[in-house]
């Protein structure tokens, strides 16, 4: 049994959102996509780091790209900053309540936001991914750095602050991916989103390893100018880096005006010169024109085939961070493809044979619908129900999966999935352990799509249904044009007139009768337990059902003696005024004039009438527990 309890309020309050709501599904959906996006974002950092061209190339940052993917970066932080505010308003599933259905929600504002900023992968997760670490260091760090000529250091920062955001956010995508598939069930739901997301993954780790390639590249043509311009005579002390260390211009007179380079160092900018570039030999055109999005194009290019080929294209030189990178690339390329194709496979494999069928089946009641000439509001009605079923079963049926299991096994998973809930019956919650487990062993899961009639009044009640998930509205007709509602939460309970029908001797085999007419607010997914089922634990186990507090428990309970004695309650307070307001004006009628005060006395005995007529017309239930 699980120890983990949790206390929840039974339902949505105004400052706390339902996490299983349409928006908040599709906003969720939205935050990923956007999560996607910063992982996008920022190899576009790494793009900024460039060199001039011409025969006196120079090191220095490009304004525009940078300012580029500052602004990207600060609008995908600015949707995270309102993901933060949402969590804070967020419910959340009690780890203790996953063996019910989809789990209990806990709905108290303060609980959720200790929840929230308690959890190390929480609130200061989400913060550490949007803390603008590279903006800072762009922009405010690295132009120090090349006025002192510190052009390793610019390079090794680079690098250590993009591995320092790119992993975490990765892992942050998944984490969040996971917590919401959690709550609701799926994310995207469709076998086609599921490609489409393998294949974006793959082509963003394309992406991060070309940005990353191509900072590489950058620091190995930084050693060439180096190297040339201590070995260089003419070299000055400020020789290889740009004048200007941020240069919004295209790589012109304004980035390498008044430079004091005086060697020519072209040499730097030839893959076929003396210098060794190896897996960045590819990389030397590229870093001289003057087109990002060439830059950009080219190194995701230079990625996904590293990636596809598995390093096959890569030679790299004797320098021990680019063995590690390529090292890193060919193992990487071997599982993220590896992985690319399983994961379609398995996809495909598990998720078509279902939808296959599910297809199968909607043709075939599509036909049969057409061929009977169904009315467009049945056919909606099949539909909705076959799409709930869908959603909430994922095609599987669960008592199929444990039919064929040992008789202790099957009752033991059945009890795990549905002792909470069978407990939650005010009938059944001092009932012995032995009955429990026949209970929870013969109940069996049911689907209900929104407006769908569980029962109506008047009809044969035939099982008890335990509500999981999702709202039912019962409502009875008490007389013309007078309605009593009530509105059932999960956790409660359908069909009670069953239990004492079960108990009743001698036995009758007429089912009782429904009071009310219950139906769905919203999709509900519940357990059902039939009349048959009912009555073999009822006879086999009835030395305990006919224990005197049985009795005071069904009525108490029962929401038929509930809106019962409601209904009566009201009459009671009516028939009270009334009285009071008809006393009152017959005493101003016998003061004032007879002829109103009679007039007044037959309009309150009318009255009087209808609403001991609305009583006794009023269904009492009837137990047979007496």
């Amino acid at each position: 049994m699980n120890m983990h309890r949790c206390i929840v309020i039974p339902g949505p309050s105004d400052t706390v959102f339902d996490p299983r709501a349409r928006n908040i599904k599709w906003l969720n959906r939205f935050f990923i996509l956007a999560r996607g996006a910063s992982l996008a974002i920022d190899p576009l950092f790494l793009f900024a780091i460039t060199a001039s061209p011409g025969p006196k190339p120079c090191i220095y940052i490009d304004g525009t790209m940078l300012l580029f993917a500052t602004l990207l970066r600060t609008c995908v932080d600015a949707f995270h900053v309102m993901n933060l505010w949402l969590k804070f308003r967020l419910a959340y599933v009690c780890k203790g309540s996953l063996n019910v259905g989809n789990g209990e929600l806990v709905w108290d504002a303060r609980a959720v936001v200790k929840h929230y900023v308690g959890s190390l992968k929480g609130f200061w997760f989400d913060l550490y991914v949007i803390l603008p670490v590279p903006q800072a260091i762009y922009w405010l760090m690295l132009p120090k750095l090349l006025r002192e000529e510190k052009v390793e250091d610019v390079m090794t920062i680079t690098q250590i602050i993009f591995l320092l955001q790119i992993f975490p956010k990765l892992h942050h995508s998944f984490y969040l991916m996971r917590g919401v598939r959690k709550v609701t069930g799926y994310i995207f739901g469709t076998a086609w989103w599921g490609l489409i997301l393998n294949l974006i993954s793959y082509f963003l780790a394309s992406h991060v390893s070309g940005g990353f390639w191509y900072i590489l590249s950058m620091q190995r043509v930084a050693e060439c100018l180096k190297k040339l311009c201590h070995e260089s005579k003419q070299c000055s002390t400020l020789a290889w880096t740009c004048p200007r260390e941020i240069c919004y211009s295209s790589y012109t007179n304004p980035c390498v005006a008044n430079s004091t380079m005086t060697a020519n160092f072209s040499t730097c900018m030839d893959q076929n010169g003396d210098f060794p570039y190896g897996n960045y030999a590819f990389a030397l055109p590229l870093i001289i024109k003057n087109s990002n999005m060439v830059k950009i194009l080219y190194s995701n290019l230079w990625g996904l085939m590293g990636l596809s080929t598995m390093g096959s294209n890569l030679t790299p030189t004797s320098q021990a961070i680019e063995v590690i990178f390529t090292i890193i690339m060919v193992l990487a390329g071997l599982g993220l493809f590896t992985s690319l194709i399983g994961n379609i496979q398995v996809f495909f494999h598990s998720v078509t044979p279902r939808r296959r069928q599910m297809q199968l089946r909607y043709r075939d009641m599509k036909w049969w619908m057409r061929r009977r000439q169904l009315p467009s509001e049945l056919r909606r009605r099949v539909r909705c129900y076959e799409h709930e079923r869908w959603k909430k079963m994922g095609g599987q049926d669960e008592m199929k999966l444990i039919k064929n299991m040992p008789d202790g096994l099957r009752r033991d998973i059945k009890r795990f999935l549905c002792l909470d809930l069978v407990r939650k019956v005010p009938l059944f919650d001092n009932l012995d352990d032995l009955i429990l487990d026949h209970i929870c062993d013969r109940v069996k899961p049911m689907v209900y799509s929104k407006d769908e009639k569980i029962l109506k009044e008047g009809e044969p009640v035939q099982r008890m249904v335990f509500i999981v998930s999702g709202s039912v509205m019962r409502s009875q007709n008490i007389t013309k044009g007078m309605v009593t509602t009530i509105l059932i939460e999960p956790g409660g309970f359908i069909g009670d007139e069953l239990v004492p029908w079960c108990l009743r001797m001698p036995f009758v085999d007429r089912f009782p009768p429904s009071s009310a007419t219950f139906s769905c607010v919203e999709p509900v997914e519940a357990y059902g337990l039939d009349s048959d089922q009912l009555q073999y634990i009822t006879n086999h186990f009835r030395y305990t059902f006919l224990r005197g507090e049985l009795k005071y428990k069904t009525r108490y309970y029962s929401s038929n003696w509930r809106s019962w004695a409601a209904v009566n309650i009201q009459f009671a307070w009516r028939r009270y005024l009334q009285r009071t307001r008809g006393d009152f004006v017959n005493r101003a009628a016998v003061n004032g004039g007879g002829s109103d005060g009679a007039s007044t006395s037959g309009s309150s005995s009318d009255h009087r009438l209808r609403h001991y007529a609305a009583m006794f017309m009023s269904i009492r239930p009837k137990d047979h527990l007496d």
